[in-house]
């Protein structure tokens, strides 16, 4: 009985041997296994478009060789020996293939080789605070960024977003907030325009199809007026908002005469109907660090009033300083 128990043991001993290197084995395999990297989508194939412009070769075929042809506004090309073929909406190799067919019943086995020479059907509006806004045509596949350089880039007075349109039997537009919008022809969507040059999201730098339409709004404005030293307008950053004490420091400070705690905030009515909200701010509070300092939002107007007394006591001090200049001036 004492030798079975032991035999019993060695076979049980060696089947955990056995099943720990399983697990040695395994634990090391899956720790060598390099990570997958994710393959990038590919670049679709270009597709004809009406206003293209191609260019056809078939061998022992003159008559349709290295003659340009332009696809018609209904999407088709007049070919020699073919008649009227459709091109719209194909790719290169889905013409040739189509093609091919036509010219089966005349020589065996075709090849046909399709250059464009001049792509005119994939045009793309850019409009906004851009310096060369309008239509553009997309030459071979671009993304967001390359579109707004061939509008010349964006101009001083941008804003920090980006709106994108899209006509949906291109699909929809890969980005997150993308919705259709009520005749369910569009897609449309938003992105942070700083975001997207910075690349901080490069998914946003999404592949432009055709008629797209990229708009880049100009940029929201504040407005300070009143006692500062230089009153106007200045642009909000990409969060819609700018503080009280930075829009303050873009008008390079208050005058002397300023009454800070009598200042006030004038705010559009939602909507643009109605009176203006008046809201009243204690400048000289916030500067001391004794009130929270607050925002200011798309076309508000931050109005520093004048103190009558702060100016009563300047012109009364000039006039002091002017009479006792001249006084000593005449005793000499």
């Amino acid at each position: 009985m004492l030798l079975s128990d032991k035999s019993l043991l060695r076979k049980l001993n060696s089947s955990l041997h056995i099943m720990l290197m399983v697990l040695f084995c395994c634990a090391s395999q899956a720790i060598a296994q390099p990570a997958l990297i994710p393959r990038q989508p590919p670049v679709p194939e270009y597709v004809l478009g009406a206003g293209d412009q191609i260019v056809i070769r078939v061998v022992d075929m003159e008559e349709l060789s290295d003659k340009p042809v332009r696809i018609d506004p209904n999407g088709f090309v007049d070919l020699p020996m073919v008649g009227r073929i459709q091109a719209l909406g194909l790719t290169i190799e889905q013409f040739k293939m189509e093609l091919a067919a036509k010219l089966s019943k005349y020589i065996n086995s075709p090849q046909i080789t399709v250059n464009i020479t001049d792509d005119q059907s994939r045009p793309v509006s850019i409009i906004g605070s851009v310096n060369n806004p309008g239509v553009h045509q997309l030459q071979g596949p671009k993304h967001l960024i390359e579109v707004i350089s061939l509008a010349g880039g964006v101009r001083a007075d941008a804003g920090g977003q980006v709106i994108l349109t899209r006509q949906l039997k291109w699909g929809k537009l890969p980005l997150i907030d993308a919705k259709a919008d009520v005749t369910n022809r569009f897609s449309t969507a938003s992105l942070s325009l700083d975001d997207l040059l910075a690349s901080k999201n490069p998914s946003d730098n999404i592949l432009i199809e055709p008629n797209d339409v990229i708009s880049i709004p100009k940029a929201d404005i504040v407005y300070v007026v009143g006692n500062v030293h230089k009153a106007g307008g200045f642009q909000i950053s990409s969060r819609g908002a700018i503080s009280l004490m930075q829009a303050i420091s873009l008008a390079e400070g208050f005058d002397h005469d300023a009454a800070l705690g009598r200042s006030r905030i004038m705010r559009p009515a939602p909507g643009g109907d109605g009176k203006p909200r008046e809201i009243p701010v204690d400048v000289q509070k916030i500067f001391e660090g004794k009130a929270p300092d607050v925002l200011l939002y798309a076309n508000d107007v931050l109005f520093i009033p004048n103190s009558v007394a702060k100016s009563s006591a300047r012109r009364a001090a000039e006039a002091i300083l002017q009479v006792a200049t001249g006084v000593a001036i005449y005793r000499r």
